[in-house]
């Protein structure tokens, strides 16, 4: 089931003096149960989307629907219950517990004091458990490992029961293994949290091997959308990928590197 819809949205920075368009007329949507990887070359305007998405800054232009309704008429609480957002950025937290973090995605509902109620607590119990880190519960944010402090973040946005969430390089900082294992764990989330995961990645193979949608930003402000096998059929990810002793292989969506000769 569609729920983000871009309307002719166009992004970007303004300024007094001029701005600077990113991409045009993006006509896009996102469905529940599904999780989409953006990819592209750096600089090309990822996180400029995923902020533009996440209403941290307005479009130049279009619209951005979540559920029907236009984010840009949304006041910052109706937006915390329709958008988790988890960035790159470690958490700069110390002296607080992975169950207070988490309890902090429940700040829509709770009120001034944000004090939590028996059925808030047990939402976060829920959220902990759905990342798997019920061990972690007890333990303090800054003794955690970067793998582990992300799922905490991911448990947060979880906790705040929102139908949208947004990852800014959820994989960034983390060895392979765990690369994998974040993954499979925010498209298990999508499927079986009917969650909407849209999140930006420069891991291609991971991306192309386990997301259900991909969009790829190119350099020339293009954006190409389908499924991983669909974006290798066309030839636009061999476009992409195929540079300096670079190889695509279409049919096993993966990569290789050749030899210098």
């Amino acid at each position: 089931m569609e729920t983000v819809r871009l309307e002719h949205l166009t992004i970007g920075y303004k300024s007094r003096r001029n701005h600077k368009v990113v991409t045009r007329d993006i006509n896009a949507s996102l469905n529940s149960a599904c999780m989409t990887c953006l990819i592209g070359p750096n600089g090309v305007g990822k996180s400029t989307l995923l902020r533009t998405l996440s209403a941290f800054q307005p479009p130049l232009d279009g619209r951005v629907f979540i559920h029907g309704n236009d984010v840009a008429d949304m006041n910052e609480k109706q937006l915390a219950k329709m958008i988790g957002v988890v960035l790159t950025a470690r958490p700069d937290v110390q002296n607080m517990t992975v169950e207070e973090m988490v309890g902090l995605g429940r700040s829509p509902y709770t009120g001034f004091w944000g004090t939590l109620s028996s059925a808030d607590r047990e939402i976060v119990r829920e959220a902990i458990d759905m990342v798997g880190i019920t061990d972690l519960s007890n333990r303090m944010i800054q003794n955690l490992s970067d793998g582990e402090r992300q799922k905490v973040m991911i448990a947060k946005a979880l906790a705040q029961q929102t139908p949208v969430i947004f990852l800014d390089e959820p994989t960034a900082f983390l060895d392979y293994p765990s690369k994998v294992e974040m993954m499979q764990t925010l498209h298990h989330l999508s499927r079986t949290a009917d969650k909407t995961i849209f999140l930006s990645t420069h891991d291609l193979e991971l991306a192309l091997q386990i997301a259900d949608m991909v969009w790829l930003m190119g350099s020339d402000g293009t954006l190409s959308i389908g499924t991983p096998k669909e974006l290798a059929n066309s030839g636009v990810l061999g476009k992409f990928v195929e540079q300096r002793g670079i190889v695509f292989d279409r049919e096993r969506l993966s990569v290789r590197v050749m030899p210098r000769s």
